[in-house]
């Protein structure tokens, strides 16, 4: 007994002294790892990486930006019964222990010991495992599970509860690039955390271990039977009742990817937003959760796709059918399997799906989409279909299905209304009659060849109101909307009728229409002679006409009056820089090299009374928490403005035009101007309220002489080569048509005093339209659509006619005053000059009869 007794006091000595040399470890280690533990204090304002989201004008998603999904949250947010299956899955005893579970921790260890050194599972709580996603390496070291132990006692001591499980909650990584709770459950089942039921909050906790094999779409079978398991927790902390238990066992596992909805189909914007807010906020800006508010409004970028996308197909479908998209040689029992393989490839575009051709004979073919969906196609479907020659013919409609279509086709079909046309859409431009709930039916298509872009500015600001930059950002990510440099054509010659008018020609000037034939080196005969369009000359005409009829060789010769330096340096007023423009008279027939934007921008000027605004299509940037960062404050032409009227300027070249995006604020020390760090602030110069004065716009031509440009461009619309676009029924459209050698490109630029819109037409290779593929035709309809839309039940919005411009009557073979002729306007000045000219010609006219008598 007193043996027993002695063994008793020295195994109790033994146990104190390991306890003692534990504790005396742990606190050896302490100091040792103390001064190199991180601060926890950094985790009460951490800032989670959150996408970079772009909206439009009114709030709807048009792009988001960044590797993760992260949706934060509050966790006054997150419903009991998802933290109960959090906590039931991972940490049941979180709110009462210290950070660190001594009883897993003695596991772990005796584990150890009886393994051999094998690690085997570990005894992290959730503060330990929040402690090792924020501060720690995931490697298994007995270092580095010390000091996470040692960062978790921290945690507690410095954070509560709430705030540590909020910091787990939306930290974690739960598959799919998903990170945090309301982001997972809007990727797997699209739903908000409160929509959630009990079956799916266990799912959703069942992910924490391990995200990558285990979740809602990878091992069904492992993440039913560890979601089973977490409910059987719930249910033994009576967390849920035996009746929610048994439901919930009883759910199936119906996830599958929801990827976040694009609600505004404008990518080119969106690129060009997330360049330029890199640019500015610095890297970060795709993970601080700034929100991009844009100035282009969901309903006009809407319209601008459609129009684009429909008469592009148009055109294609004028040209004939190029054939199928791809061919695969079918097995005689091919199936489903079969035919999902060879469409794996493709992906749907502008709503052109892919589809294999499964049987084909005279009066119908077979095309499988999907699996739940194989389309019957007829000969009606298909009648456009006239095989493609070249760029000017094509062949004779089919007669047979199987001689447009083959098995083992891959075609793209779209969906149509029964009654639409089929072979074209009406290229008079008139916008599409709304029909009431029409019945659709497939129809076979291809994709484009041809590209287009459209621009769309407000004409007071500059702000971007649509902008596409090519048929399909996923085919070409090339935003032709900017970035292509194109010749104008003939809708460049406004600019240089501006520039006549403000040195004494007026729109009844008389300008000779006739061959002209000038030097040229280049040229093999050594001389250039430039010809119209049709190739006819009416000889003597007046401006109006000449640009009416849009014809070249009047605007050689008045570039040729003017000088050339003359022109190109007044041409810059419209915001073109001087490289852009060539320095010889081809000039005048629009061989600058511009961009649809640069043309909007230009056309802008005649739209809002003469004032060179600058494009810009961000209005405000925010940060996570609503807080603005940046606010756009815009030159504005503001006419109308107190500070205009009682400070006018003379119009000349502008002196600077900005297009950048300000910073939030200069650099200080220990900061970075604009970095995204989430110490910004509004930029010195953004309105702050109401009453302060706003930024002007440089004056860059005279109102009148604005006045005058936009009367010719009115006639263009009403009697010349854009007189399609009375279809609009609207009195305060102007605008200017061109088109290029070869049609190698078109366009039709265009406004009224609401908005500004550029509109070109090609390949971006430069091959030929085809023949009659000019600016009218090709170009025009697509502005007409968009135009149509958007100015859809708006009142009439033009230029007042301004002081110092008179309407005078003329006669129209001289171009001078003359009592019973036509009515003209021109600058009061040019009349007095030009009566003196008809009096002086009667005095000459009068002297010559005399002598003729004599």
């Amino acid at each position: 007994m007193r043996i027993l007794k002695r063994l008793l006091r020295y195994a109790l000595y033994l146990a104190l002294a390991g306890i003692l040399f534990v504790v005396g470890a742990v606190g050896v280690a302490y100091w040792l790892l103390s001064p190199r533990l991180p601060s926890v204090a950094v985790l009460r304002d951490y800032h989670m990486q959150v996408p970079l989201r772009v909206l439009s004008a009114d709030g709807r998603l048009i792009a988001s930006f960044g590797e993760t999904r992260r949706i934060p949250v509050h966790i006054a947010d997150v419903p009991a019964r998802l933290k109960n299956a959090v906590l039931s899955a991972e940490d049941a005893d979180f709110y009462s222990h210290p950070g660190v579970d001594w009883h897993g921790i003695a596991r772990a260890g005796i584990h150890v010991i009886l393994s051999g050194g094998d690690k085997g599972p570990g005894g992290s709580t959730i503060t330990q495992q929040v402690a090792r996603n924020f501060f720690l390496s995931p490697e298994k070291l007995y270092s580095r599970k010390l000091t996470e132990m040692f960062i978790a006692l921290r945690m507690e001591n410095e954070l509560t509860k709430d705030q540590i499980l909020e910091l787990y909650i939306n930290k974690m990584f739960l598959g799919h690039r998903s990170y945090g709770l309301a982001a997972a459950a809007a990727y797997y089942y699209g739903k908000t955390l409160d929509q959630l039921t009990v079956a799916e909050c266990a799912a959703l906790a069942s992910t924490f271990q391990l995200p990558s094999l285990v979740n809602p779409l990878n091992s069904p079978k492992r993440l039913l039977a560890r979601r089973n398991w977490v409910l059987g927790q719930m249910l033994g902390n009576r967390f849920i009742t035996q009746a929610e238990y048994d439901q919930a066992v009883q759910e199936p596992n119906d996830a599958f990817p929801h990827e976040q909805q694009i609600e505004v189909d404008a990518p080119y914007l969106a690129e060009m937003v997330r360049q330029q807010v890199l640019e500015k906020l610095g890297n970060d800006a795709l993970t601080e959760g700034y929100v991009v508010h844009t100035t282009v409004p969901s309903d006009s970028q809407a319209a601008a796709n459609d129009a684009l996308r429909n008469r592009l197909s148009a055109y294609d479908r004028r040209h004939g059918y190029r054939g199928p998209e791809g061919h695969e040689e079918l097995p005689a029992q091919a199936g489903p399997d079969d035919y999902d393989r060879v469409l794996a490839g493709y992906t749907s575009v502008a709503g052109m799906m892919p589809g294999i051709v499964t049987e084909t004979g005279a009066k119908e073919a077979q095309v499988y989409l999907s699996p739940k969906e194989t389309v019957t196609l007829s000969l009606e479907s298909m009648a456009w279909a006239r095989p493609y020659v070249n760029e000017g013919r094509a062949g004779a409609a089919p007669t047979r299905v199987d001689a447009v279509l083959k098995r083992g086709d891959v075609v793209r079909l779209f969906r149509a209304a029964k009654d639409e046309v089929n072979e074209d859409v009406a290229t008079d431009g008139k916008p599409a009659e709304p029909k009431p709930e029409p019945k659709l039916e497939w129809r076979l298509t291809q994709i484009p060849a041809v590209q287009a872009a459209l621009v769309s500015l407000d004409p007071e600001d500059g702000a971007v109101r649509a902008l596409v930059g090519g048929f399909s950002f996923v085919r070409s990510k090339f935003n032709r909307a900017v970035m292509a440099a194109r010749q104008p054509g003939s809708s460049f010659k406004p600019y240089l009728y501006s520039a006549a008018f403000d040195r004494g020609f007026t729109p009844a000037s008389i300008v000779n229409d006739a061959p002209v034939a000038f030097p040229d080196p280049s040229r093999p005969d050594g001389m250039w002679t430039p010809s119209n369009d049709d190739g006819k000359f009416d000889g003597p005409m007046r401006l109006r006409e000449a640009l009416v009829k849009s014809k070249n060789l009047v605007s050689v010769r008045l570039l040729d009056a003017l000088g050339l330096r003359y022109a190109r340096e007044y041409m810059t007023r419209f915001g073109f820089t001087p490289d852009a423009l060539p320095q010889n008279l081809s000039l005048a027939l629009g061989t600058a090299s511009v961009s649809p934007m640069s043309m909007a921008r230009g056309y802008a000027v005649f739209a809002n009374g003469g004032y060179l605004v600058t494009p810009y299509f961000i209005s405000r940037i925010d940060d996570r928490d609503g807080n603005p960062v940046y606010v756009a404050n815009p030159e504005r032409a503001c006419a109308d403005c107190q500070e205009r009227l009682l400070n006018p300027t003379p119009p000349g070249p502008p002196t600077q035009a900005s297009t950048a995006l300000i910073p939030a604020r200069p650099a200080t020390a220990g900061s970075t101007a604009g970095s995204g760090t989430g110490d910004a602030v509004l930029p010195a110069d953004a309105h702050a309220d109401a009453s302060e004065a706003p930024k002007l716009a440089p004056h860059v031509i005279d109102v009148r002489n604005d006045y005058l440009v936009t009367s010719l461009m009115q006639d263009v619309v009403k009697r010349g080569t854009g007189s399609a676009a009375k279809a609009l029924g609207r009195d305060d459209i102007a605008g200017k048509t061109g088109s290029t050698n070869d049609h190698r490109d078109a366009w039709f630029v265009g406004f009224n005093g609401d908005v500004s819109t550029a509109v070109w037409v090609g390949f971006d290779d430069f091959s030929s339209l085809g023949r009659g593929e000019f600016g009218a035709k090709a170009a025009l309809p697509i502005w007409m659509d968009y135009m149509g839309a958007v100015l859809k039940d708006k009142p009439s919005h033009t230029l007042a006619m301004p002081p110092g411009i008179a309407t005078v009557q003329i006669d129209p073979g001289s171009g001078l005053p003359s009592p019973g002729g036509i009515n003209e306007i021109m600058k009061v000045e040019d009349v007095d000059r030009l009566r003196e000219q008809a009096t002086q010609k009667q005095q000459e006219e009068q002297q010559e009869h005399a002598y003729d008598i004599f």
